[in-house]
Order: structure tokens, then sequence, then C-alpha cells
């Protein structure tokens, strides 16, 4: 089981000279649609960061392109797991075709918590650490750990 984040189909301008989706799009797919709507969820999204001057940053990623996807299909971006510490933050999202349900890529990634001021990292607000922690109690179940790369990196 997983957590519907979004939807969204490739479109045309997507879409290369092999017939299929260019690997710069998925990793636009997934920060723009599946990782906007997760931060905006936990109050770190663009609002957030306007707000309060301090957002997350990516510092690495895994990706897999596990099958191709041509223009038209539309997918849903799903969350297979959620975590964090005091100063970052890891998830993993699922790419599956809407229709066909084939897994079509996945990406991990390691955030941190950045004072965009100082432009040094920031241990998270007492709320925002509280709004992680309940989204994760609520949703343990649907996770899954298999596969991580990052939870190492994590200091619990």
């Amino acid at each position: 089981m997983t957590i519907k984040i979004s939807t969204e189909k490739v479109k045309k301008e997507w879409t290369d000279y092999n017939g299929h989706m260019n690997v710069a799009y998925y990793i636009l797919i997934f920060d723009q649609n599946a990782a906007e709507t997760l931060m905006t969820k936990l109050d770190m999204g663009e609002k957030s960061a306007s707000e309060t001057n301090k957002s997350t940053m990516v510092v690495e990623s895994h990706i897999t392109y596990n099958q191709e996807l041509i223009e038209g299909d539309e997918v849903e971006l799903n969350l297979i797991h959620f975590d964090h510490d005091k100063k970052r933050i890891q998830y993993k999202f699922e790419m599956v075709h809407k229709e066909k349900k084939y897994l079509a890529s996945t990406i991990e990634v390691l955030a941190l918590y950045v004072d965009l001021k100082e432009r040094k990292v920031s241990e998270f607000e007492d709320e925002k650490v509280n709004l992680m922690t309940k989204f994760i109690n609520e949703n343990k179940n649907s996770f899954k750990s298999e596969n991580l790369i990052f939870s190492n990196k994590l200091k619990k």
C-alpha cells in the first residue's frame, strides 16, 4: 500500500528522439508535483519558505527508471516512505502508469532543512516536527522500507 500524492500526464515536449519521456522530466515530475505537494502538506512548501525564510534543499537523490513512458501516458505519484531527524528528511516516491499499473520510476531523496538567510542547515521547529511525527504515525502502515539507500544518514 502507498499514499497517492498526485497524477500527471506526459506532455509532448517532455519526450525525446527515442519516443519516450526524457530522463530530466522524471525528476521534474517528482519534484514539482510529488515533493512540492508533500512539503506543502508538512508546512514546508513555498508559502512557508517565504514566511519563515526556511526551506528544504535536496542534497542526495537516487532514481530508478523501471519502464518507459510515452506522450499521453498518465502516471500516479505515490509516497512509499517518509522519515526525518532534527535537520533532515528522507522520502521515496514511485511513479506508476495509471492505466497499466506498472512501475515506471522511483526516486529516493535526502534533504536538509536550511535557514535561507544564513544559508546554513537548521533544526526543524517543534511544530514541523509534530506535523511530521503525526504524518508518520498516521501513515506508517503504508510505508515500504525495502531498498532504501539513505536511512543510515538520518541521525536518530
